[in-house]
């Protein structure tokens, strides 16, 4: 596989929503366009899900990499059912802002995408990235497999030999992954940032 870099460190983006109405529904919509890819992709894809701070530049640093075919943002590791920005934003309901990565084991590995998600944020500070504090930003790698779990045991400690810094990465089983709010779906490329494959524009994040 070809070397993957990046030039971004995309969770040094601060989500600070107030413009939508946070009580809006999760996006239904992108659930459905998810399991609709996922058939057409069939048995050739796999999926990943990271939580590495505010998901919009998290989300658009993995659309960008060749072979990922989709990736959709919501809540997961919670406890409360349908949560909604508003519920998990409030740092209550025990979720961490996340994103859904459909991806060709073809084209890019599972290790590769991890290499991705140390590169996009500072995976030793714990529960926070940058100005945004609380669980709901913590670092966390959810894992489906035991070989997924193989495979980030090993990239975490090769993230704490890297860079001689403790990692603060949750290790936590997968479990039901709740779709973002269509509002949140591909955020920056609807705000006009490139979304295009293999691009390394930096990624700029407000809100």
């Amino acid at each position: 596989h070809a070397h993957i870099t990046t030039s971004i460190k995309a969770a040094a983006c601060f989500c600070l929503v107030s413009f939508v109405s946070a009580d809006k529904a999760p996006g239904e919509r992108q659930a459905a366009l998810l399991q609709r890819q996922i058939a057409d992709a069939g048995e050739t894809s796999a999926i990943a899900v990271f939580a590495a701070g505010c998901f919009w530049g998290v989300d658009l640093s993995f659309a960008r990499l060749p072979g990922v075919l989709h990736t959709e943002v919501g809540y997961t590791g919670g406890e409360v059912e349908q949560p909604t920005y508003r519920h998990v934003s409030g740092g209550r309901t025990g979720h961490a802002e996340a994103v859904r990565v459909l991806y060709d084991p073809a084209q890019i590995t599972y290790a590769e995408l991890l290499d991705v998600f140390f590169d996009v944020h500072d995976a030793s500070q714990l529960n926070r990235q940058g100005n945004d504090v609380g669980t709901q930003y913590r670092s966390a790698i959810f894992y489906a497999t035991e070989e997924e779990r193989a495979a980030a045991v090993a990239a975490i400690a090769a993230e704490g030999k890297r860079t001689g810094r403790s990692i603060a990465t949750a290790l936590e089983p997968a479990t039901k992954f709740w779709a973002a709010e269509d509002y949140h779906q591909q955020y920056l490329v609807k705000g006009g940032q490139s979304g295009d494959k293999g691009s390394l524009e930096p990624i700029r994040c407000y809100g």
